[in-house]
């Protein structure tokens, strides 16, 4: 069986109701200099130990950024000129017709993982 809290002849319940009869007489300003030293604590500069992903995170930024403009800087000239078009032994630069490639760049991938 379990007590009945609300009984008022229950220990619990007189002893809170003698807890809110009693007056609080504290003094409830803040000591002097409180709010000095809250300020201080808020404004100071923690330094923290960085997490290991925090530590290399700018650095793997850069290599990849330096990667990415390594590799358009390698393949400038194939992204610069215009497709060529070949009929006969002339080749002759044509604007209006692009070549597209015949295979699908993903379906490769995917049929070299299976």
């Amino acid at each position: 069986m379990s007590p009945d809290f609300n009984d008022p002849r229950h220990p619990w319940a007189r002893l809170t109701a003698a807890a809110r009869t009693v007056p609080d007489e504290r003094d409830t300003s803040a000591p002097y200099g409180f709010t000095t030293r809250v300020a201080a604590l808020a404004f100071a500069t923690q330094r923290n130990a960085p997490s290991l992903f925090e530590r290399f995170a700018l650095r793997a930024l850069g290599v990849a950024s330096l990667l990415a403009l390594g590799s358009v800087a390698l393949n400038y000239n194939s992204i610069n000129s215009e497709p060529a078009v070949v009929t006969g032994s002339v080749v002759a630069a044509n604007i209006d017709e692009v070549t597209l490639p015949t295979t699908d760049a993903v379906a490769v991938i995917f049929d070299i993982a299976d």
